[in-house]
């Protein structure tokens, strides 16, 4: 037995220490090895804990980032990703401007539940035009990666209209105010030019024809060939069903092109990109 004012330096003299083997439940763990011990070396000097910390996220970031050097294109290219119309485009800032983004995301992660739910899991190539991307980080409300051709048009026009008439647990808020809300191509080439100077590849065919283009898009029986020509796949129909056009066309025109343009039944993925 010690005295009570001796110091006690080793474990093992203290009769309220019960380690491993003693025949008891062990309220001291052992010790570790003087090699282990070592750690408190960095922890007592801030300059070695900076440069080791440096050298970790130096060997880190080369290991990361040298590979892509070596590649061509950190995106595989999918047949029939295309940059959006420009009446698409103009839909897809009003789905910006409204902040659809904050509840809505844009991605399927390639989880069992998520495919079946909504669909084959994203793309990078589906969202190599956007800028910036709608991948989102929360859902208030479902994914609309693949939302394209799951509703009809009135369906979209009744939901932002009144969200609670077509689902009535929906906690999104009205948006009636679209089908009022007239539009005009005013700013359209401007907007196309400058996402091409982030590296969208509209070409000068493609803002000469863009208000020709964005009219055209919500005219049946208008002369849109050139509009299918230089945007494959692009809806043409009044979506709003309306004489004049207004944002709700646009909205929806966005809408119901996610999620269409690849034709997923003959995709593959090249494992050499």
């Amino acid at each position: 037995m010690t005295k009570d004012n001796e110091k006690i330096t080793n474990p093992k003299d203290d009769p309220k220490v019960v380690q491993p083997g003693d025949g008891g439940i062990p309220n001291e763990l052992p010790h570790h090895s003087k090699f282990i011990d070592k750690h408190a070396i960095l922890e007592k000097n801030a300059t070695l804990l900076l440069v080791s910390s440096f050298l970790v996220v130096t060997i880190g970031g080369i290991v990361e980032i040298a590979p892509l050097f070596w590649l061509e294109n950190t995106i595989e290219e999918v047949e029939g990703v295309r940059p959006y119309s420009p009446l698409e485009l103009t839909g897809r800032d009003i789905y910006v401007r409204e902040g659809c983004y904050v509840c809505h995301s844009q991605m399927i992660r390639p989880m069992r539940d998520e495919v079946e739910r909504y669909g084959h899991y994203s793309l990078a190539a589906e969202s190599m035009y956007d800028h910036p991307f709608q991948w989102g980080s929360k859902r208030t409300g479902p994914d609309l990666a693949r939302v394209g051709g799951r509703y009809s048009d009135a369906w979209h026009v009744d939901h932002f209209a009144n969200p609670q008439a077509v689902v009535p647990e929906s906690v999104m808020p009205k948006y009636d105010y679209l089908a009022r809300a007239e539009i005009e191509p005013d700013h359209i080439r401007d907007l196309m030019v400058t996402h091409r100077l982030v590296g969208v590849p509209y070409t000068d065919e493609m803002i000469d024809a863009a208000v020709t283009d964005f009219r055209v898009q919500v005219d049946p029986f208008g002369d849109y060939d050139g509009l299918l020509e230089r945007y494959p796949g692009a809806q043409v129909r009044n979506f709003d069903g309306q004489e004049a056009l207004t944002e709700m066309d646009a909205l929806i025109a966005y809408l119901q092109m996610l999620g269409t343009l690849v034709d997923f039944s003959t995709f593959s993925a090249d494992a050499s990109r």
